[in-house]
């Protein structure tokens, strides 16, 4: 029973997600506009806009202008959905489900942002960080996994500055830009929320799936080292990897 209601809430948020991921790069309202269609505009009925079902039944086309609908749309649903029960099913009904439920929303917009503009908003770095530190204060069942306010506090400080150290660098190496400062405040935020302790096996995880994922177009010479590559996809990878190792330990 449990598991089909974060199932359902997971589609929901994924389908609130989409809205985000497509409209905060370019400044619109994800309140106050309803959806619609990319290509021709049209305002999308509800009975189209049903997480997950509609894209199938609509055999991902829209009703109006039979524009083929970006499989991103189900995926972004998919994962939400998934990531839920997934949280559900290893801890329950619990402060700790809620918080890593918060994350995973934030995370997923930050990664597919991100992954199709370079660039992280502060609307969505500045409230991980509220949230992250203010949790610290209080009484959590997973201390594992969450610092203290002190842990919190030097966990996010260190998070931006070891960023804002790579990109001060990079610049006088290379004359010229490189990691950009929302990659600061992405790690700063994750500071808050795991602790300074969190940040060495994040960032050494985000590095090496980085390079993995970029090694075969480096080879094949699709990429150089000079080519831009959004790191807060990597960032998150990272985290994840730190949370599920911190679960199996």
């Amino acid at each position: 029973m449990f598991f089909l209601l974060f199932f359902l809430l997971g589609c929901i948020w994924g389908s609130f997600s989409n809205v985000c991921i497509h409209r905060i790069p370019i400044e619109k309202s994800v309140i106050y506009s309803r959806s619609f269609c990319p290509n021709c505009k049209k305002t999308i009925k509800w009975f189209d806009n049903i997480p997950l079902v509609s894209y199938l039944i609509l055999k991902a086309k829209c009703r109006n202008c039979h524009n083929k609908i970006s499989l991103e749309y189900f995926i972004v649903e998919l994962i939400s959905a998934i990531t839920f029960t997934i949280i559900y099913y290893f801890y329950g009904i619990s402060i700790t489900s809620l918080l890593l439920i918060i994350l995973s929303i934030f995370f997923i917009i930050i990664f597919f942002i991100d992954l199709h503009h370079f660039i992280i908003p502060d609307q969505l770095t500045y409230p991980l960080m509220v949230i992250g530190f203010a949790k610290s204060f209080h009484q959590i069942d997973n201390f594992f996994l969450f610092p203290s306010y002190i842990g919190s506090l030097i966990g996010g400080i260190c998070g931006y500055l070891i960023i804002w150290l790579i990109i001060f660098l990079y610049k006088k190496i290379r004359n010229k830009e490189g990691m950009g400062l929302g990659d600061a405040k992405l790690l700063s935020a994750i500071g808050f929320w795991f602790g300074w302790i969190s940040l060495p096996f994040i960032l050494f995880f985000s590095s090496f799936i980085a390079l993995m994922s970029t090694l075969p177009s480096l080879i094949k010479k699709r990429k150089n080292l000079s080519s831009q590559i959004p790191f807060g996809p990597f960032i998150v990878l990272g985290v994840i990897t730190y949370i599920i190792t911190r679960y199996l330990i």
